[in-house]
């Protein structure tokens, strides 16, 4: 996937935990270790994000967006 973002941190999914409208996606990248990203509980279903899952964490100045 090819973004004009260049705050991008490739990691892989830790873990998932889905609330009854947010979720806590757990990502594990070199630097800083791990970085949470708190995303709609819908954007997690519609990515189908799963522990183990290789996504990409892009970094905006109030936001993190994951991408698959």
């Amino acid at each position: 996937m090819e973004l004009s973002a260049r705050n991008q941190l490739k990691g892989k999914v830790a873990s998932v935990d889905l609330g009854a409208v947010m979720a806590n996606i757990k990502i594990e990248v070199s630097e800083p270790g791990v970085i949470t990203a708190v995303i709609t509980k819908e954007s997690a279903e519609r990515l189908g994000l799963a522990e183990g899952d290789d996504v990409v964490a892009l970094i905006k100045s109030t936001e993190v967006i994951v991408g698959k």
